[in-house]
C-alpha cells in the first residue's frame, strides 16, 4: 500500500457501522429510528440500485467471481479436498450475500439456537452484574425476531400460525410462527418442475415425508424452498431496510466504495474509539470516523475477522508473523471458521425437460426471457435451487443432519456453462460438520485477501457422513418407482465408486462451498479462551466494540444462514439500543 497522507474528512458520529450488507442494512435502520443518534454506514461495494443482475434472481449466475459486486476470495488449497483451491464468493455491494446468494428462506432447526444458548451460558454485564446471555439465544427467544422482520406471502399455506407483528413482544405474546408486514418478504418460488415433483415423491417412497414450511423450528422433509422475492425480483436487505428510509433519515450516513482499514483503539488497546477508511478511487488518502457509542463490525464471517486482526486484536503469533502490533490478544479471532461442503451429484435423465435443454434453444431462452418480462415469471424468476430435503444420515442421528438443494439443471460449477444433456443436481451437504478451519492475515496490507482454510473433510465424522450423503443420494434417485421412468444415471461422482475410502475421496473431488461460512468471531462464555465475544456480541476486553454478522454463531445453523444473520442484526440493534438509550420507538 503507497504512503497514505492524513486528510482533514474526519467525523463524529454516535454509531459507525462496518459493512453494508445483511447485517449491516438492518442495523442502519434499527439504531438511526432515533433522529437524534447519528449513524454511518461504510460499504466497500456500491450501490445494487444501480446494478441491474442483481435483482433479476436468475442474476447469481453473473454474481458470482464478477469483482462489481463480489469480493472474488479464494481459500488456500484444501487438503481435504485434494489439494483444491475453492472461489469464496462475498458479497461486495448494498445488501451483501443478499445482493448474490440464493435468495433461500431458512431459519435452522430450534436445537441450533438452544445449543447457542448452553454454549454462551452466564456472562457479567458492566459494573459486576450477572446475566444469563445464553437465555436470549434460545429458540424461545430468538423466534420473535425472526417473526418481527417477516412479511410471510406464501398463499394457500393453511398450516401457518402467521400475525402482523411489528414488535418482538408482540410476536412472544401472539406465539405466532410467521410474521406478516415486516420488512423481509417471504414468497412461493413461481414455478414447478414435473422433475422435481417426482424427486419429492422419491423421498417419500424411502420415509421422507412431504411438508409445507421448514422453518417452524424443525425442518424434516422435502418442500419447494421459500425464497427472498417480491413478485418475481430479488429482495434483499438493502430494499428492504435500507433504500426506503434514506430519502428522509438525515441522521444516517451512507458511503460507498470505501475500504476501512483498520479499527482505531486508544493507546492501551482496550476502547475502539471508530475506525480509519479509505476510497477505493484514492488509496492515498486516509478518513478517520469516530464513534461515540459504538463500532460495530457486519463484514461478515471473513471480513469481520479479517479487520479485527489489522486492528490489533487476535491471535498474537499470527498478528506478529505478519508484522501487526498487537493491542489486544484475543486467540479466537479467526478461528472456529464452519461451512456446509455441498457434493454436488448430478444424474442425467431422459423422458423429462430440464433447464440444461431449455437454455441450449435459442427459442428457449426466448421464451424464458419474454416469461419474466411478461409476468415475472419462468426460470428468470428462479432461485439457483427450488426443492429442498431435510433428513438423517443414518438412523443413529436425533435429527435431521443432511441438507439438498436440487435443481433441474447441471453444470460443471458456477460460472461454467450449463450441460448440452438433460440432467439435475442434488446437492447434499452435511449441516453440522466437525471440521474447523480459520481467517488469517495474508500480510498487514488491509487490501491483501486474507488466508482462508476451511479445512473441509478434515475430520473422520464429517468424511463418513459424506460417504454415507452420497450413499443415500443413490438410494433416493436410482432405487425409487417415482424416478424411474426418466433413467436416471449417475454422472458425478460416478458409479465406479462404492467403497468406503473411494466414496470419502469422491467427496473431495467434487465437494465445493454453499456459501455459508460462520463461526469466526464466536460468542461465548467468558471462561472460554477462544470465544471472541459475549452473549450481547461485544468483543471481550475491548469497550465499544461489538461485532454482528454471521461471524458470532457458535455454531452454524442447520440450513442457509442469511435468515439468521438477519435475526443476528435484529438482536443487536435491540442490544445496542437497550444498553445506550437510544430507542427510537421501536421495540
Amino acid at each position: 500500500m503507497k504512503a497514505a497522507s492524513w486528510s482533514s474528512l474526519s467525523a463524529n458520529y454516535d454509531y459507525v457501522i462496518v459493512g453494508g450488507g445483511s447485517a449491516g442494512c438492518v442495523l442502519a435502520n434499527r439504531l438511526s429510528v432515533n433522529p437524534r443518534v447519528k449513524v454511518l454506514l461504510l460499504e466497500a461495494g456500491g450501490d445494487d440500485r444501480f446494478i441491474p443482475f442483481v435483482h433479476v434472481p436468475v442474476g447469481y449466475l453473473w454474481s458470482i467471481a464478477n469483482p462489481k459486486v463480489d469480493w472474488c476470495l479464494k481459500t488456500e488449497p484444501v487438503p481435504g479436498l485434494h489439494g483444491r483451491t475453492l472461489a469464496y464468493p462475498r458479497g461486495k455491494v448494498l445488501g451483501g450475500c443478499s445482493s448474490i446468494n440464493g435468495m433461500i428462506y431458512m431459519r435452522g432447526q430450534a436445537e441450533d439456537y438452544d445449543g447457542w444458548a448452553g454454549e454462551i451460558g452466564e456472562g457479567g454485564r458492566e459494573g459486576g452484574e450477572k446475566e444469563d446471555f445464553g437465555k436470549a439465544w434460545s429458540w424461545k427467544e430468538v423466534l420473535p425476531y425472526f417473526v418481527k422482520s417477516e412479511d410471510y406471502a406464501v398463499k394457500g399455506a393453511k398450516d401457518e400460525m402467521c400475525g402482523d407483528v411489528s414488535t418482538t413482544a408482540a410476536a412472544a405474546a401472539t406465539g405466532v410462527v410467521h410474521g406478516v408486514g415486516g420488512e423481509w418478504r417471504v414468497e412461493r418460488q413461481r414455478l414447478s418442475w414435473e422433475l422435481l415433483d417426482k424427486f419429492r415423491d422419491a423421498c417419500a417412497e424411502h420415509g421422507i415425508p412431504k411438508v409445507t414450511d421448514f422453518n417452524k423450528g424443525f425442518n424434516e422433509g422435502s418442500s419447494y424452498f421459500h425464497v427472498n422475492q417480491w413478485n418475481g425480483i430479488r429482495w434483499n436487505t438493502s430494499k428492504a431496510w435500507l433504500h426506503p428510509i434514506t430519502t428522509h433519515r438525515s441522521n444516517l450516513t451512507v458511503r460507498t466504495g470505501v475500504h476501512v482499514l483498520k479499527v482505531i483503539l486508544d493507546p492501551a488497546g482496550t476502547t475502539a474509539l471508530g475506525v480509519e477508511f479509505a476510497h477505493f478511487t484514492s488509496s492515498t488518502v486516509i478518513e478517520k470516523a469516530y464513534a461515540g457509542l459504538e463500532t460495530i463490525l457486519a463484514a461478515g464471517a471473513v471480513g469481520s475477522p479479517h479487520l479485527l486482526q489489522l486492528s490489533g486484536i487476535g491471535p498474537v503469533d499470527a498478528l506478529r508473523a505478519v508484522g501487526v502490533p498487537v493491542l489486544h490478544p484475543l486467540p479466537g479471532v479467526g478461528a472456529n471458521l464452519q461451512d456446509h461442503l455441498q457434493l454436488r451429484t448430478v444424474f442425467t435423465v431422459k423422458n423429462v425437460e430440464t433447464l440444461n435443454e431449455q437454455y441450449a434453444r435459442w427459442w428457449g431462452r426466448v421464451k424464458m426471457g419474454w416469461a419474466y418480462l411478461r409476468h415475472r415469471r419462468g426460470p428468470l424468476s428462479m432461485a439457483p435451487s427450488q426443492v429442498g430435503v431435510f433428513c438423517k444420515s443414518d438412523n443413529t442421528q436425533s435429527r435431521a443432519n443432511l441438507q439438498y438443494h436440487v435443481q433441474p439443471l447441471s453444470l460443471d460449477k458456477f460460472g461454467e456453462p450449463l450441460h448440452a444433456f438433460p440432467a439435475f443436481t442434488a446437492s447434499v451437504c452435511h449441516l453440522r460438520p466437525s471440521s474447523r478451519g480459520h481467517i488469517l492475515l495474508r500480510d498487514s496490507d488491509p487490501r491483501s485477501p486474507p488466508l482462508i482454510q476451511p479445512n473441509y473433510l478434515s475430520t473422520s465424522e464429517d468424511r463418513a457422513i459424506a460417504a454415507d450423503a452420497i450413499r443415500l443420494t443413490r438410494r433416493l434417485v436410482l432405487e425409487s418407482k417415482a424416478l424411474a421412468p426418466f433413467s436416471p444415471q449417475e454422472y458425478i461422482p460416478g458409479s465406479r465408486y462404492a467403497s468406503q475410502e473411494e466414496l470419502e475421496a469422491a467427496a473431495g473431488r467434487v465437494g465445493t462451498t454453499i456459501f455459508h461460512p460462520a463461526g469466526t468471531c464466536k460468542m461465548g462464555r467468558g471462561d472460554n479462551a477462544m470465544a471472541v465475544l459475549d452473549g450481547r456480541m461485544k468483543v471481550r476486553g475491548v469497550r465499544r466494540l461489538r461485532v454482528c454478522d454471521t461471524s458470532v454463531m457458535p455454531r452454524i445453523t442447520s440450513g442457509n444462514t442469511n435468515s439468521p444473520t438477519v435475526m443476528i442484526a435484529e438482536k443487536g440493534s435491540d442490544f445496542i439500543n437497550q444498553e445506550h438509550g437510544t430507542w427510537g420507538g421501536q421495540g
